[in-house]
Order: structure tokens, then C-alpha cells, then sequence
């Protein structure tokens, strides 16, 4: 393998990135459980507010999380009987729709985080750093549509396969980053964005996704007694 910048930031850093996102959400969780969490403000800022900006947020991340996970990592489009470029149309359309939901509820929510004086109090500079970057790397992931989109209108997907392959040969520990060599830089930075949202998240109030409590939604209500004072 030839030594460049391509091989490091492609074929070596994603595994540094992933390395230091195992190992350091283990750390923490073993030497800092009491920061285990997601430090929520929204005691601090307008309910109405916060319930769209976060539901926004929420919906568009996990969104689009679930459709890279799925369409990089899975076949099930091609179980389903999709053709390469309905593929592509499925994911661009989607895509789009979840990157503005994210964006409009990130902004929001950088917006009431610098603006507010009770919520910027109570932030750690890393609350900031890390929405700041998952918006740059939404908006990458946005800038590459003005590609992918044209593209699929001529039933080109050759982007695409390239970039599936690469991503499922990360997977599977033989990374090749000469498959993405000649791909348009806007993915490059995509990718470089997205590999590094992995490097800081141990670092970040990120970590609490490992423990959502997702038992809420199936567990049984807790009953709630008052106690009641006997009168002498």
C-alpha cells in the first residue's frame, strides 16, 4: 500500500476513530459514570420550543443514521427488489428530507445554546463543539445531493456502488481507499466528518446513546403512592 493522505484519512483513520470510540466510551463509563449522561437543559429554555427543536433534531439524526447503516451496510433494498439507481433515488429523496429536519433542529438548537444565557451557563464547551460538527457534517452530507441527485436523473450510480464497497470493506477490516480515490472531494469530507463524530464521542455528552432507555416505551407504568399521614 502506497503511503498518501488518501491511505491515512481513508484507510487508517477510520480505525483510530473507532479504537478511540470503543475503548473511550468503555473508560468512561468505567471511571466516569457520574458524566455518563446527556446533560439535558430543557428544564431551561421554552417547552414549545424545545419540543420541536429536539424532536426535529432526534427525528432527522436517527433517521438518517438508520438509512447509511442500512443502505452502506445491508442488502435489504435488494432483498426488497430495488435496482441500483431506485436505490439511489430512495436514498437521495430520504436523505434530503432528514438532513433539513436535522439541520432546522440543530440550528435551533445551536441557536438557543449560544444565545441563551441561562443554557450557555450551564454548557460544557464540547456541547458545543460537538453540534457545531455534526451540522458541518450534515451540511457536507447535504452538499453531496447536488451531485448524487443529477446523477441518478441519468442513471448514474457508480458514486454510489463505489462507496458502498468502500464503507463494507472498512466492516470488514480490509480497507481499501483506493476504491474512493477519484470520488468527488465533497464525499471525502462527508466521510472525514462522519469518522470523526466517532473520534470525539466518548468526549461528549454523545456517550449517553449507549444507555437510552429504550425499555420506557414496553415497561409497565410505575404506580405512584402518597403517603398518607395517619391524624391523632
Amino acid at each position: 500500500m502506497i503511503w498518501s493522505w488518501n491511505t491515512f484519512l481513508f484507510g487508517i483513520y477510520p480505525y483510530i476513530a473507532g479504537t478511540i470510540f470503543l475503548l473511550g466510551s468503555i473508560i468512561r463509563y468505567e471511571r466516569e459514570q457520574a458524566g455518563w449522561t446527556s446533560y439535558s437543559s430543557q428544564i431551561l429554555a421554552s417547552k414549545r420550543y424545545m419540543m420541536w427543536a429536539s424532536n426535529l433534531w432526534h427525528i432527522g439524526i436517527l433517521t438518517l443514521f438508520l438509512g447509511h447503516f442500512t443502505g452502506f451496510l445491508t442488502d435489504i433494498l435488494e432483498w426488497l427488489g430495488l435496482d441500483p439507481v431506485e436505490h439511489q433515488w430512495l436514498a437521495a429523496s430520504a436523505g434530503i428530507t432528514a438532513g433539513v429536519v436535522a439541520m432546522v433542529g440543530g440550528v435551533m438548537l445551536l441557536l438557543r445554546r449560544v444565545l441563551d444565557p441561562k443554557v450557555r451557563y450551564a454548557s460544557r464547551p464540547m456541547d458545543i463543539i460537538i453540534l457545531v460538527w455534526l451540522l458541518i457534517t450534515l451540511c457536507f452530507g447535504l452538499g453531496t445531493q447536488f451531485i448524487s441527485v443529477p446523477e441518478v436523473i441519468h442513471d448514474h450510480v457508480q458514486n454510489m456502488e463505489i462507496l458502498i464497497h468502500y464503507v463494507r470493506s472498512i466492516a470488514e477490516f480490509q480497507a481499501n481507499p483506493q476504491l474512493i480515490i477519484n470520488i468527488p472531494l465533497i464525499y471525502k469530507v462527508h466521510m472525514f466528518c462522519g469518522f470523526t463524530v466517532f473520534l470525539l464521542f466518548p468526549f461528549s455528552r454523545l456517550v449517553h446513546i449507549w444507555t437510552a432507555p429504550l425499555n420506557y416505551v414496553v415497561r409497565p407504568y410505575q404506580l405512584v403512592r402518597s403517603k398518607i399521614r395517619s391524624v391523632v
